[in-house]
């Protein structure tokens, strides 16, 4: 079930509000959160039952381990505690990345396992690791099982994050003033998930074609048809991962919950390490305090620095895929931020559209090791993007693509307009405001009713 598909947003979230805060208004609000929980583990086995007991005994296991770091404040189990969620998340997510790369080095393979992947687990094994490192530095407060099982399995961010800390999220089912009614939020909520889900239909989700022609054909582009390519996948990874977190913001709020903003228009930073604070911004902050900080930081002089930037990244790399690819791209992020570090420096002023631009070519660039499906593409798409590919074909057609209204549309907010946020802090339904959520939620239907929505970028990672 697609935050964008009919049946979720017809169905289940009209339901799943209208009874949680009727339970909240006529019985004892304890009622109304074990009935959102419901809500969130139905919305999660709705992709597939048997994963359910998956995030269920995580959910058992990191709790009672919170209770006992809180109380002893053992380093051991801390360390074992962190392991296993590794250990779970390694089996299901690289065991098989694992076993290729053992296979190419002996004479008889092991066979593969093919294991699904359980949706969201990289998000909700990263939100359980910090929960149970600040049960540790006792950060965390005494919860229910109950409260913590919402924390969890809360479906706004359930599958794709934002990853949250249990003090953004845990108090605010508890505070009496979330527990009724706010239209404030509500009409807010419906302007905010509009808007994400504005992004993923008509904008993402035009660009995917295009983008999937090219990685497909990476070797047989013209120099501009692969950095059409290129770009339009990066545009795409923007406005379908922003178009989610901006859902998922507006789903929140339409519960009173305030989730944390994922995205402050990164393709608008002058240099990586603003990139970075703009783009998925909760992963930055948990690399940043349960990765980087750990290691060091900055703490012991430039070049471990270094080291721990570019390990700080590489585990971010891997974290997004069992695939060299993944390491290779977090790797040259980690060297983007090395190198960034070392030539602040010299206090060399750029222009700032001249910072701009690099920044985002860079990134661009390593968007295509993020993208590729193997390490050849990556190198055909990279060729063809300087014209030194093998083969120039005329087979494949982009340049129709290029002139389609919802891109250039793209173009223009991710340039020069503002972000979600800046608008949503004006928003006023008896404004102008108003209107334009009416306009959007119109717009969406017809995209609603003409297209199949696809499955968002980051359900992969």
């Amino acid at each position: 079930m697609l935050f964008s598909s009919p049946e979720f947003i017809f169905l289940f979230l009209p339901t799943t509000l209208f009874v949680y805060f009727f339970l909240s208004r006529q019985s004892n609000f304890i009622y109304a959160k074990i009935w959102l929980l419901f809500a969130s583990l139905f919305f999660y086995a709705y992709w597939h039952p048997a994963n359910v007991l998956i995030i269920i005994l995580s959910a058992l296991f990191n709790f009672y381990a919170s209770r006992l770091l809180y109380k002893s404040k053992s380093k051991v189990l801390l360390v074992a505690g962190i392991i296993i969620n590794l250990g779970v998340l390694g089996y299901y997510k690289y065991a098989d990345f694992f076993l290729e790369n053992i296979n190419a080095l002996v004479d008889e393979p092991f066979p593969l396992l093919h294991i699904a992947l359980p949706l969201g687990i990289s998000f909700f094994t990263f939100q359980q690791i910090a929960f149970l490192v600040d049960a540790f530095s006792r950060k965390v407060q005494n919860f229910s099982f109950a409260d913590y099982c919402l924390f969890v399995t809360f479906f706004p961010q359930l599958i794709a994050g934002p990853i949250v800390h249990h003090s953004e999220m845990m108090p605010q089912f508890s505070n009496p003033i979330n527990q009724k009614v706010n239209l404030n939020n509500i009409t807010l909520g419906l302007f905010v998930f509009n808007m994400g889900l504005a992004k993923k239909l008509i904008i993402a989700d035009s660009l995917s074609n295009v983008v999937a022609q090219g990685y497909n054909h990476a070797d047989k582009l013209s120099v501009m048809q692969a950095w059409v390519t290129s770009i339009f996948y990066s545009m795409q990874l923007y406005f379908d991962f922003s178009g989610y977190s901006d859902m998922a913001i507006g789903l929140g709020l339409l519960f009173n919950i305030h989730i944390p903003i994922n995205f402050n228009s990164p393709y608008k930073a002058e240099n990586i390490q603003e990139f970075w604070r703009r783009w998925h911004i909760t992963l930055s902050t948990f690399l940043r305090d349960y990765v980087y900080i750990p290691m060091g930081g900055s703490k012991h002089g430039e070049w471990k620095t270094y080291r721990n930037l570019i390990y700080t990244f590489l585990i971010g790399g891997i974290w997004h895929g069992a695939g060299w690819t993944f390491i290779i791209w977090g790797g040259l992020h980690g060297l983007a931020l090395a190198w960034h570090r070392f030539f602040s420096k010299f206090k060399v002023q750029v222009p700032k559209f001249g910072a701009v631009v690099i920044t985002f070519l860079f990134v661009n660039i390593t968007w295509v090791f993020f993208r590729a499906d193997g390490w050849q593409t990556a190198i055909n798409l990279l060729l063809s993007m300087i014209g030194l590919n093998k083969s120039i074909g005329t087979s494949v057609v982009l340049m129709n693509d290029f002139y389609s209204l919802p891109i250039w549309i793209a173009a223009v907010i991710l340039l020069f307009g503002k972000n979600t946020n800046q608008i949503a802090r004006n928003f006023n339904f008896n404004n102008s405001y108003g209107w334009k959520l009416m306009a959007l939620i119109i717009l969406n239907l017809i995209y609603l009713n003409s297209t199949i929505s696809q499955e968002f970028l980051y359900f992969d990672f």
